[in-house]
Parts: C-alpha cells; structure tokens; sequence
C-alpha cells in the first residue's frame, strides 16, 4: 500500500486556514480527490466506506467543528489535552489554539474515516497505520510555519536556531538518520559494553564472550545469552548500573554471550539454518565444553528467543537435552498476534521481499531501523524532527537511543526464511510443520524449565503473544513454566535495573495449571489475577537461574581452556561492525 506525499497533504491541509471552504474538500470521497489523503489511501487498498457512515462522520464533524469555532469567536481558548500543544505557545495564542484544535478535530475524522472502512480486519489494519503516519505527519507541530515554539525560539535567537537546525539536518541526511541522541558521548568499548571478559570463539557468524567472574563461587551451570540478531547484543549491557549481563554475573553465573556479526556481502547467502546449527548450536556445544557441564541455563531476547527455541528443538530432535533451562525475553514462538508489525506482512510483500533477497544479498539495517521507527513516529520521529530541525537543538545524550541507531543488516536468505514462516504463516509453533539444520522442530519437546518475561506496553511483542509461549513448552508439565510481566516497552521494560528501583511487575503463580489437562488461563484473566510488585523483575529471574543452577563451586580462574583460548577483550571487534 503507498503512502499519499506527505508535504502535499501538508500543502492541502493548511490551505485550509487561507480558504475557509477548503476543509470540505476533506469529505469528498470521490476517487480523483486528491486532497484527500483518506481517498487515496483507500483507492489504493480498493476499500470503500457505505454513504450513510460518512454522512454520519460528516455531520458529526461539522457539528464539533461548528462549536470549536464558536468559542473561538467567543474568545474562549480551545482545550488541548494533547502533549505536542502543552506548552504556552499553544494555549496561549488564539491562531495557534486553533490550529491545533482543528488539526486534532480533523484528525479524529480522518481515523474515524479509517476505523469505518469495509475490508477485512488486516486490510483495515493496513489502512489505519497509513492513515495514522499521514495524521502524525501532518500535525501544524511539524512545520515552522505553524508552530509558534519554534517561531518563539527563532526570535529570541536572532535566527541561530534555524541556523542549527539546518545544520543539524544536513548532519543527519549525511548520516542517513535522524539523530535521537548525542552520538558522539558514546563509544561501544570506551562507556557502553564495559563488563569484563574475553572473546573464546568466533567463526564468520557470531564470536563468543566469556564474561569474568566477580565472586568467588559460581553457579556450576554456565549461562549461555543469545540477543537478537536484528540488534547489536549491547543493549544487554550498556552501562554499568543498567547492564543485564553484568547483573547475571554478580548473581554468581559465569556468563557467555553470542556477539552476531553485522553481515556484510560475505553473509549474503547465510541462512536460518545457518544461525542455528553455526550459531547458536555451536554456542551451546562451546558453553558445555569449556564449562565442563552436560547441561546449561539458556537465555534468548526477542529473535535470540526464537532462534534460541528453535535450535533447543533442533537438538530434541536429536536426542539431546542440553538445557537446565530456558529464559525468553519478549519473545514470539506464536505469531498468531504480532500487533503493529503485522502491517507490514502479507503474501505480496514477503513475495516481493523473496524475489529479491532469498537467494542472496542483505537486508539493510538502516530500512529496518525506519520500520520500527514508523511503528511509533511521534516518538521517534517527529519529536526529534521538531527538537533538532526547527527549534535547533542538540540532542541529549542517551545510551540506549543511541544503540536504537546502531543497526545491523540481515543476511537476506534468512529475513526471508524468517518473514515467511513465523510472521506470515506461523509455522514454527506446528510440531513437526518445519525442518531446520535438517530435523524437524517441535518446540513442545524441549525439556526445560521455562522463565518467560513480557512488557505490557510492548508494540513489538505484544505481551498476551508472548504469554501464549506457555502454552507450547512444556504442554506435559505445565508447572515448569513461570511466567512474569513487565512495565514499559521492548526495550524499557528489559532494562530495568534492579538497583533503580523503578516500574513494576506482575506475577500470577497461583494460575499455573497443576496438571496437563488443565486449562490455563487467558492472558487477561491471568493478569486480572495476578499481584503488583514494585521495582525490577530481574531478582525473580535470577531467583529462577540460581534454582537451576546446580551446586556452587570455584569461579574458573581464566577463560576458556585448553582449546578455547582468548582471543581479545570484550566486546570483541564483530559489534563495533557498522551497517553498510
């Protein structure tokens, strides 16, 4: 589906202020009205809406619009309860009240417009998320003509901030992104990724880390962390006082982690099977060797979780158990739901993503980094768009906007593998529907404790997805899983260090099923029974790692052994890697 132009529908729809019988043009359902960005969203979907709704839409409109313009003649300041119009500049001014008070009115029709259409539920989904980037875009914040912050500012600079803007703009087209944070106050291996350790392994997919232990006794069971692939494994451990990694190791765990390579065209043809069998299997192998044990805790964030499954099924397949347990951190083993994402894959899109890349050649990380930045564009986007461009500002330095813009490509034999049978067709949680490293995978014989995490408010793994996980491990020992839920988002909700005391989580033991044939519970019953808690969720996770963790022994007095020597401190070379 296209887009209409933006900055032509930002043209039309501030017409509107010059010519009071612009607006109407809005309503014209016609299909030639190009005014309308509705109407050519809706050609191009070849959806319609039944004439009686959008008379009703109409007459409702007309009748808020008829009272927002009485008060504005009536000198009564509009209400703007929206947060990109708090400030005085907004509220203050009759104009600019208006402005925004007719552009949230008109944006309400428009999504009520999109919300009415007849088309079938993903179609309509389809429909809302371009009719929503189209209304985020257009908001009068966004433009220097009609926001008068930013007009304040370049009065009171004497033109320095559209000086800086400029600059800051030209900077970022250069760059090829819209900067969200000071990059230059971070340096992967100078501030962020400090946590001691050693490379062990590497081969041209991933390099291992060892992390060094910081208490005498250990855990005998190593802990073996696979982040995802789509990201660089830093955002485990950005700092000190926000690192999960770090906060494992002083649990008493000896650490290992999997550092995936950012492809380049020598991993054009690298496949799903490859990071399985070459990369997380080999891993697994590795952890067992140089920690002596026949069984390790395993550990996977969002992809990671998937892969991490994927191949502990791999290895079912294969007569071998190698995990003591398993951690999933906003994870999909069900795609059933995948909320916002699933605007983005249906058959002609991932056919068009096949004809191009499964045979080889690279999905580039800079589309996708604009994919989950179109998820959430008042945040990610125009907020800095705003900030950076029209008022001049430099942005602050923050660690983990400042990985959001480190992207990685994906190789694209496996994005296409990957799109295909997880997000289009939902394969992967069929027992025995697909074949990976040569087995058949079923997730339900993998015999391992399961700890899996959630973010409430998480857009990309939307939480009662990642709850449905329960119900394909362990179908046989339904007591063996143990499921928490998280404050935030993606990424917030995980990095939520225990020291910080922030946030909450949400815990429901007691709706466990005791038994196989019980029935579990839904995920909004579970969480309407569940208890609130203060703070971080990591001290239950490392609750559950120290109770699979087997006996304590001496912390390993160097890394590696005798056939895994070191090879360089971490982070190692393969994260510093930047996206072509």
């Amino acid at each position: 589906m296209k887009l209409p132009d933006p900055q032509a529908f930002a043209t039309s729809w501030m017409s509107q202020f010059s010519d009071p019988g612009q607006w109407q043009s809005w309503f014209n359902m016609v299909p030639d009205a190009q005014s309308n960005p509705v109407g050519a969203i809706l050609r191009d979907a070849g959806a319609t809406i039944k004439p009686d709704t959008i008379e009703q839409l109409k007459n409702d409109y007309l009748e808020q619009f008829g009272a927002l313009w009485q008060e504005v003649l009536s000198g009564k300041a509009p209400s703007l309860s929206d947060r990109r119009f708090s400030s005085a500049a907004w509220q203050s001014n009759p104009v600019t009240a208006f402005n925004a008070a007719s552009y949230l009115l008109n944006a309400k029709f428009l999504t009520a417009m999109a919300d009415a259409i007849d088309a079938s539920p993903h179609q309509k989904q389809k429909i809302r998320f371009a009719v929503q980037q189209v209304v985020d875009a257009m908001s009068p914040a966004n433009f220097l003509a009609t926001n008068p912050e930013a007009q304040q500012k370049l009065v009171e600079s004497k033109g320095e901030s559209l000086t800086k803007g400029l600059a800051n703009m030209l900077a970022d087209m250069q760059k090829g992104h819209i900067s969200l944070s000071d990059e230059s106050a971070f340096e992967v291996g100078r501030n962020l990724a400090l946590t001691p350790g050693q490379v062990v392994y590497e081969n041209d997919l991933f390099q291992l880390i060892q992390y060094t232990p910081t208490s005498a006794k250990v855990h005998e069971r190593p802990l073996l962390m696979v982040p995802p692939c789509i990201n660089k494994f830093y955002i485990l451990d950005l700092q000190p006082e926000n690192s999960v990694v770090r906060y494992a190791v002083e649990q008493g765990n000896t650490v290992f982690l999997v550092s995936w390579r950012n492809p380049d065209q020598s991993m054009a043809k690298v496949s799903w099977d490859d990071y399985v069998e070459r990369g997380v299997i080999n891993a697994v192998g590795i952890v067992k060797e140089i920690s002596g044990q026949d069984k390790i805790n395993a550990f996977g964030f969002c992809v990671g979780g998937t892969l991490v499954s994927t191949a502990l099924a791999v290895l079912a397949a294969r007569g071998q158990q190698p995990a003591a347990s398993l951690t999933l951190l906003t994870t999909f083993l069900d795609f059933a739901d995948t909320g916002v994402l699933n605007v983005f894959v249906d058959e002609t899109q991932v056919q068009l993503r096949e004809q191009s890349l499964k045979h080889g050649g690279l999905m580039p990380g800079r589309d996708l980094a604009t994919t989950f930045s179109s998820l959430r564009p008042n945040d990610l986007v125009w907020n800095y768009v705003q900030s950076n461009y029209l008022k001049g500002n430099e942005p602050v330095p923050f660690d983990l906007l400042y990985w959001n813009a480190d992207s990685t490509n994906l190789p694209g034999p496996m994005f296409c593998w990957y799109l295909r049978n997880t997000y289009l067709e939902n394969s992967l949680k069929v027992p025995g529907k697909l074949t990976v490293a040569g087995e058949k995978v079923d997730l339900s014989a993998i015999d391992a404790p399961a700890f899996v995490y959630a973010s409430r408010e998480d857009h990309i793994v939307p939480w009662t997805s990642a709850y449905s996980s329960l119900s394909i491990l362990n179908p046989k020992k339904p007591k063996a899983n143990r499921f928490v839920l998280g404050a935030s988002g993606h990424i917030a909700g995980v990095i939520n260090p225990a020291s910080k005391k922030k946030r909450n989580y949400w815990i429901n033991d007691e709706a466990t099923p005791k038994t196989a044939k019980a029935k579990r519970p839904a995920a909004e019953e579970w969480l309407s029974g569940a208890s609130e808690h203060a703070g971080s969720w990591w001290p239950e996770w490392a609750r559950f790692l120290a109770e699979h963790g087997g006996k304590d022994i001496d912390a390993p007095a160097q890394p590696g052994n005798a056939k895994y020597r070191p090879l360089e401190p971490a982070p190692g070379r393969y994260v510093k890697m930047k996206a072509d």
